[in-house]
């Protein structure tokens, strides 16, 4: 390289910085984006409390179906899901229930109520739900029979 090239490139500054304007477009569109993004997100904690639930209620029929298997009869609503943790008294009687339980421990549904069970259930042979958000509609309740 020669000598009057060296000096041509060492007076050009190189200055890469973003203008007014361009730093102004990006703003507007992180605004746009937030706009349209945010709401969005503020829905999905209650859409993933309502999948937790549908996941805890899908454990337990399947503890419950193994408990089936096992003593030839779900537990009665009496015995509850509390049978699922410990031997239940009382009948249907729990011949070969299987020692240390067929779950650890019962979950709470995400609203931090306890889990309803029936049986036999309204649905089905049992009704395992939660009564979601408001206990005090059944409309919105989440149980074995609407897993969809």
């Amino acid at each position: 390289m020669s000598i009057q090239r060296a000096r041509h490139l060492g007076s050009k500054s190189h200055q890469s910085a973003f203008t007014l304007i361009e730093v102004m477009v990006v703003v507007v569109i992180l605004s746009i984006l937030a706009a349209i993004i945010v709401p969005k997100i503020m829905d999905r904690p209650e859409q993933a409390r309502i999948t937790k639930a549908k996941s805890d209620i899908r454990a337990l029929q399947a503890a419950l179906s193994i408990y089936k298997l096992d003593n030839f009869a779900y537990p009665s609503t009496d015995q509850g899901l509390e049978a699922l943790t410990m031997k239940p008294a009382g009948r249907p009687e729990a011949k070969n229930w299987k020692a240390g339980g067929y779950v650890d421990r019962l979950p709470a549904d995400p609203w931090g109520n306890d889990y309803l069970y029936l049986s036999p259930g309204s649905h089905g042979d049992i009704d395992i739900y939660s009564a979601g958000q408001n206990p005090h509609a059944e409309d919105d309740n989440i149980g074995n029979w609407n897993l969809d």
